[in-house]
């Protein structure tokens, strides 16, 4: 029994030995399963983590960025005044790269200037008396590229001109404009320019008075022209005037001093002014400014007196008519009788234009600037006229003026 025992177990051993290599096998095989599902989960991890890394370094870049463009802020929002700094520093920055140097060579000797960036056809806005009579322009970009300008045309009645350049489109940042006539005195204003040849200056000061007019060719005259304090010398002739929003409102042309240097009394030619004939320059090469053919002065008290006329007329007084022109062929009269006044002879007796389409004229400036404003050659308007005591109205057609 114990033997038969002894037997079976024996067996039973020897037959559960048989088991294992498979067993062992089998776990192997499982386990190779396992570390390969675990490997494949790990590389798709990896590649998750991978994409997850890239976009957090994308954001960590992004937050430097605007961490440094932030302290850049500060810092300039920490110098004395910060709005105010703020405010020049980003208006001088944004429209630096408008503002040119030019150089002119000719029979007159050389000279230097400023201009600004009209268009992406590289068509540059500066003054006319810094071109003119030019051989050789010279336009040098805030980059230090010169490049050679050609004149496209002019207007001397207006000092105005515009010059083009071929140069790749990365060097032209036209400038943007706003109406000047919605200028009020006592708004700020910066100048942008080359004074005596010094690069990328900036200046600012305020709208000293609107509406002043200037000399003009012929002894016609330059309307609605800017006065400021902002500082303005040689070489800031054809650069732009800005607002306050580093727009466009005027282009510094002149002074007021006797020693040729700032005196604190600048002009600038209005905004209205380059828009209304820089598109004109461009196409014609000139612009014609609409023309009377008269001479004429403001309806001072004392030739009211002389003319026995009302106290409350006021008016642009016909002193001359020249012959032939507009004026002359509508049948408007100038003065028929000489009186001095104050030292001047003065023709009077002659029409008095009180109204021009219906608008009101008080005074000769008043007269043109409604024909400069509003009106071109070849067009006819109906001229309110006080003659002998009577009002009557006068067609005209509006004739050219004769060139400078």
């Amino acid at each position: 029994m114990g033997d038969e025992w002894f037997y079976e177990t024996r067996r039973s051993r020897r037959t559960g030995l048989n088991w294992i290599p498979l067993m062992i096998i089998a776990l192997v095989v499982v386990n190779a399963l396992v570390l390969s599902y675990f490997v494949s989960q790990a590389n798709e991890n990896v590649a998750r983590l991978e994409v997850e890394v890239e976009a957090i370094e994308f954001q960590l870049n992004s937050a430097t960025n605007e961490i440094a463009r932030l302290r850049d802020s500060i810092a300039i929002q920490s110098k004395g005044n910060a709005s105010r700094n703020l405010e020049l520093t980003l208006i001088y920055n944004n429209t630096r790269n408008s503002v040119v140097l030019i150089a002119v060579s000719g029979p007159s000797g050389d000279g230097q200037g400023s201009g600004f960036v009209y268009d992406m056809e590289g068509r540059i806005i500066t003054n006319n008396h810094v071109v003119e009579d030019a051989d050789e322009i010279l336009v040098t970009f805030l980059d230090g590229t010169i490049v050679e300008a050609a004149l496209v045309g002019t207007d001397p009645y207006s000092d105005m001109a515009v010059i083009e350049v071929d140069v790749p489109a990365y060097l032209l940042s036209p400038v943007e404009f706003a109406p000047s006539s919605e200028l009020l005195v006592g708004e700020q204003v910066i100048a942008l320019g080359n004074p005596f040849g010094l690069e990328n200056t900036m200046t600012e000061g305020i709208v000293s008075a609107t509406g002043r007019q200037m000399d003009a060719p012929g002894h016609y005259a330059i309307i609605d022209v800017i006065q400021t304090d902002a500082a303005i010398n040689p070489g800031n002739s054809g650069g732009p005037l800005l607002n306050s929003e580093g727009k466009v409102v005027g282009m510094n042309t002149a002074i007021l001093s006797e020693t040729r240097q700032f005196s604190g009394i600048g002009f600038a030619i209005p905004s209205d002014t380059i828009l209304r004939e820089a598109p004109v320059i461009i196409d014609e090469g000139r612009f014609d400014h609409a023309y009377l053919g008269i001479s004429g002065t403001d309806l001072l008290p004392e030739i009211r007196e002389l003319m026995d006329l009302d106290d409350s007329i006021k008016g642009a007084l016909v002193t001359d008519v020249t012959e032939g022109g507009p004026a002359d062929t509508a049948g408007l009269r100038g003065g028929d009788r000489q009186e001095n006044l104050d030292g001047f002879v003065i023709s009077i007796g002659g029409d008095v234009i009180i109204g021009v389409e219906g608008k009101t004229v008080r005074s000769f400036y008043d007269l043109v600037v409604i024909l400069e404003r509003g009106y071109r050659p070849g067009d006819v308007v109906t001229l309110t006229v006080i003659r002998d005591n009577a009002v009557i109205d006068i067609d005209l057609e509006l004739g050219v003026r004769p060139s400078a």
